[in-house]
């Protein structure tokens, strides 16, 4: 709690967040501190070689990896599977579980038999696997303002992980995104680093679940520290990248203030790790930096988990590998996420400490924060305590879960235009056309992240549709026809057009020009020739420029990237539940006005953050 009151009063906050986090009972009062099992871990510590050590820092890439048994020669204490690493014999729930225990049993063969940490990005859900539940993307769940249903979103996430094994989630993403042309935005909760606060800190607890021990609870890993969202335009990282690893250009004040405020709460929750951002802060990469590494996040912040850093970041620290890692270590990455050069890290890292470059205390600070994790979650208890309980198949995706992400779909919405009481509608309408793309495309309305790292179309898993939904609920005698293109409207009591951005991850989805697509507007233009009522609902990660088409619609729904359960659409559209969503970030008028957030000086947006009808 010291740290927390130290680390406010320096964050420079306003006086009520200050009170916010003094008064708030620590969560980590349910379970000890990671400190508390240092006893433990200094014990194993004293018996390791220099070797295994080392090993104990990399986390490599299962689908990457040379030879299962690089495991036991590098002595690796973690795995991860990226957005595109799937087990050799497919995307099911036993080939998961499958390669999870496989790869622990070689780990357990080990001279100190250490268990591997094994990685994922569960951003919303369990979503690399076939089958599993599909929640809706961050910027969805910004806009419930509902912590209670983010920590239960997060809680089945990690039943779901713990049927496959895995136990440690690169999620909560705590960005506070400033520039909707970021490919990243629909991982962010919202442009207002108060509310990425709090929703984060209920991710870290869904997660983690009361305790790391407990069999139900996984790792959490807040990130990216920090800054991510914040980058100039035009900076960005790889190839075609405009904002996505870029720099943020902020004095320090500002900075904390909005980027590295969400990080207090996570910590105060007791998230047990925190992932690097590949960004810079004026000009010095994250992943290089000490000051904010050592001297702010672990220093005055506390934090005693593991720090971790991003795929390959390492390598954008320094054009030569081994300063790269030199800068990284020292600078206070404790775990280095290096998918395929593993072999390469282990060797130069193992140098690095031999000529004295990297301290002999660097090395057994971070080894020490990776042990006392592995401790905590019981990892070091005995097999059975490892291995995928197979008994939670049972709940892998079931109606409960299915349930859950339902209502999270209906809070998520945010109703912008609602003239004449279009909706709700009459579920016994004579007849209803439904238009659009994304209308029957599970993976249009899941987004990026969701079995493959940029995301798909078509079923690419299992879930409801929006024209699946709207079938099911109306009456019998109703009439629900469709196409794609909007044609065949006319006669139609009502048109409901689903248009919106195709599926994107990271900076494959920066963009200069938010419009629509051409090709959505013509449908909502054809609806309207129709002469019916047209209902749009616009499926996007961000923010879209919508003027010509809001102008057309009669009701307009934000519905962000809904995920898997369309049925919370339809709940909404015909009444079952009134829309309470509020807008997560501010819309723009026109891309002239990006960025646009809530305290900007010339602020008109055309609707204000927080901004959402009901009926």
């Amino acid at each position: 709690m010291k740290h927390l009151v130290i680390g406010c009063l320096m964050l420079g906050l306003v006086a009520a967040g200050c009170q916010k986090a003094e008064q708030q009972p620590p969560s980590t009062a349910a379970f000890p501190p990671l400190s508390s099992y240092d006893e433990q871990a200094r014990a194993l510590l004293a018996q390791m070689t220099l070797e295994e050590k080392i090993g104990q820092m990399i986390q490599a890439e299962q689908a990457f990896l040379q030879d299962p048994y690089d495991i036991q020669t590098y002595h690796l204490g973690s795995i991860l599977s990226g957005g595109n690493s799937d087990p050799a014999d497919g995307n099911s729930l036993e080939a998961w579980t499958e390669v999870y225990d496989s790869l622990q049993a070689i780990a357990l063969r080990t001279r100190l038999g250490i268990p591997l940490l094994y990685g994922i990005d569960a951003v919303h859900g369990h979503s690399n696997v076939e089958g599993a539940v599909v929640f809706p993307h961050h910027i969805g769940l910004g806009a419930t303002r509902d912590p209670d249903l983010v920590e239960r979103v997060y809680r089945i996430t990690a039943i779901e992980m713990r049927a496959t094994g895995i136990h440690w989630n690169f999620a909560p993403c705590i960005a506070v995104a400033r520039d909707e042309r970021w490919g990243r935005t629909y991982e962010s909760f919202s442009e207002d680093p108060e509310l990425v606060a709090t929703l984060g800190a209920a991710a870290v607890r869904g997660l983690q679940n009361g305790g790391l021990n407990n069999p139900l609870a996984v790792l959490a890993s807040a990130k990216h520290f920090a800054g991510d969202g914040g980058t100039a335009f035009g900076t960005g990282g790889p190839q075609g990248a405009l904002l996505d690893q870029g720099d943020v250009r902020l004095d320090e004040a500002t900075f904390r203030r909005i980027h590295v405020r969400p990080y207090i709460d996570a910590i105060q929750a007791g998230v047990g790790s925190i992932m690097v951002s590949y960004s810079s802060w004026n000009g010095v990469k994250m992943t290089g930096h000490k000051y904010m590494l050592t001297d702010v996040l672990k220093g005055e912040l506390g934090f005693e988990g593991i720090v971790i850093s991003d795929y390959n970041a390492i390598d954008q620290v320094h054009p030569d590998y081994k300063t790269a890692i030199e800068i990284s270590i020292n600078a206070g990455i404790d775990m280095a996420m290096v998918p395929t050069r593993y072999r390469e890290f282990f060797q130069l890292l193992k140098e690095l400490v031999e000529e004295g470059r990297v301290p002999m205390e660097r090395i057994d600070d971070a080894v020490l924060r990776i042990l006392r994790v592995k401790f905590a979650m019981g990892l070091m208890d005995g097999p059975e305590h490892v291995f995928a309980d197979r008994s939670l198949w049972a709940k892998f995706g079931s109606a409960e879960h299915r349930a859950v992400a339902r209502e999270a779909v209906r809070k998520s919405l945010v109703l912008l235009k609602n003239e004449n009481q279009t909706l709700p509608l009459a579920k016994d309408l004579g007849r209803i056309h439904v238009a659009g793309l994304h209308a029957d495309n599970l993976g249009y309305q899941a987004g990026g992240w969701t079995i493959d790292w940029q995301g798909g179309s078509g079923d690419i898993t299992e879930g409801t549709t929006i024209l699946e939904a709207i079938r099911k609920a109306v009456a019998p005698g109703t009439e629900v026809t469709y196409s794609e293109d909007g044609s065949g409207a006319a006669g139609a009591d009502v048109a409901i057009a689903v248009i919106g951005e195709r599926p994107y991850a990271e900076f494959l989805g920066d963009r200069s020009d938010l419009s629509l697509d051409p090709d959505d507007v013509a449908v909502v233009r054809r609806l309207k020739e129709a002469g019916v009522p047209v209902v749009v609902i616009l499926i996007s990660g961000r923010p879209m420029i919508i003027n010509d088409v809001l102008e057309m619609a009669d009701a307009f729904i934000a519905a962000w990237l809904p995920g898997s359960e369309g049925d919370g659409v339809a709940d909404v559209l015909f009444g079952d539940y009134a829309p309470t969503g509020k807008l997560p970030f501010s819309w723009p008028r026109s891309m002239d006005q990006i960025p646009i957030n809530v305290g900007d000086e010339d602020y008109d947006p055309l609707f204000p953050f927080g901004y959402g009808l009901t009926y």
